[in-house]
């Protein structure tokens, strides 16, 4: 006889649900406590399973890096297509796009990751990969615009530094047109 209020039989989780479950904890508490046996209990499973998927805890800790990796990557290279004549306005859009206050759960794990490359070789390795990526794009534009090539990485340092840095602030404070600010900011830096 079945009994009716057994629980249905959990689905089986493959790799990336538990990728982007460790993506989750890494944001919300850093990769010290990214560990098998807290991710197996929010995703509801036995260690065992994580088995199936990854030999060790590094295995997991190097398949969330190259996931970060590659969608930060897939990501930029997006964000910085331009047609001829628009690369300005591809800037700005790369500008608002990192810098938006809508950005916070990417910001998270953003730092969450640089702050990992503090202390792990792997990830600091990764996290160079992801900025060369960046600055490369951002740098292409600017040269497209006719800007030599020392100001032109200049500015792709500047607008990195701006967007990270204005991501992790609260400046609401600050000025009561945040917006405007921004667009100021944004406009100097991309023209």
């Amino acid at each position: 006889m079945v009994n009716a209020a057994a629980k249905p039989p959990r689905a089986a989780l493959d790799r990336d649900a538990w990728i982007k479950g460790a993506i989750a904890i890494l944001a919300e508490h850093g990769a010290e406590r990214l560990r098998v046996e807290v991710l197996a209990k929010r995703l509801g499973v036995t260690k065992g399973s994580f088995y199936w998927h990854f030999k060790n805890r590094r295995d997991l800790l190097d398949a969330v890096l190259d996931f970060w990796k590659e969608g930060r990557i897939r990501d930029i290279r997006k964000q910085t297509q331009a047609e001829p004549g628009g690369e300005v306005a591809a800037l700005l859009h790369t500008i608002e796009v990192y810098g938006s206050a809508r950005n916070r759960k990417g910001i998270s794990i953003e730092a969450a990751v640089r702050d990992w490359a503090r202390r792990d070789a792997q990830a600091v390795a990764v996290v160079e990969e992801v900025d060369a990526e960046r600055l490369a794009c951002s740098c292409r534009l600017f040269l497209a615009c006719g800007l030599d090539a020392e100001e032109a990485q200049a500015r792709s340092v500047m607008l990195y530094a701006y967007v990270f840095g204005v991501s992790l602030m609260h400046c609401g404070g600050f000025t009561a047109d945040l917006a405007t600010l921004k667009t100021w900011i944004a406009q100097r830096i991309a023209r």
